[in-house]
């Protein structure tokens, strides 16, 4: 949402930190390559990707859902992990009321840095991190290669 739609919408508010953050996404998209975050939500999940030689690791930080509100997929070396957080209705009887805290539907999409086998994928999810282990395919993997002296 840009900074005009809030000020047209009396019900949102100017957020500095939102604009700043959805430049900081926007900038990772232009960088990487590729759309990590569905802008038009607004937020996105952080995440971490780790791998060595045999292994790719994705981390991804999802507090406060169910792994019943989370949607994991994987097609043409892309993983997506998407789902939807829902917003907390709570009784004001405070004159202050602040909210920083992002709901609604979210999407990241990864491209993953080698080949993956889909047959050998992992996901676990517990107090709030979603944990995503894929073996590497065979053919991404490191070869030795012996060198003979003649």
């Amino acid at each position: 949402m840009s900074i005009i739609q809030y000020r047209k919408n009396p019900s949102h508010r100017f957020s500095p930190l939102a604009q700043l953050s959805e430049l900081h996404r926007e900038m990772n998209r232009l960088f990487e390559g590729g759309a990590l975050t569905d802008t038009a939500t607004g937020w996105g999940p952080a995440l971490d990707v780790i791998h060595d030689t045999d292994r790719i690791e994705v981390v991804v930080e999802l507090p406060g859902l169910r792994k019943e509100d989370i949607q994991l997929s994987l097609q043409d070396g892309v993983l997506t992990v998407s789902g939807e957080r829902k917003a907390v209705t709570e009784t004001q009887t405070d004159e202050t009321h602040r909210t920083e805290r992002f709901f609604g539907k979210f999407q990241r999409s990864i491209e993953l840095p080698a080949e993956v086998n889909p047959d050998k994928v992992d996901a676990s999810y517990k107090d709030g991190v979603l944990t995503v282990t894929l073996a590497k395919a065979d053919e991404s993997k490191p070869k030795q290669i012996t060198i003979q002296t003649n």
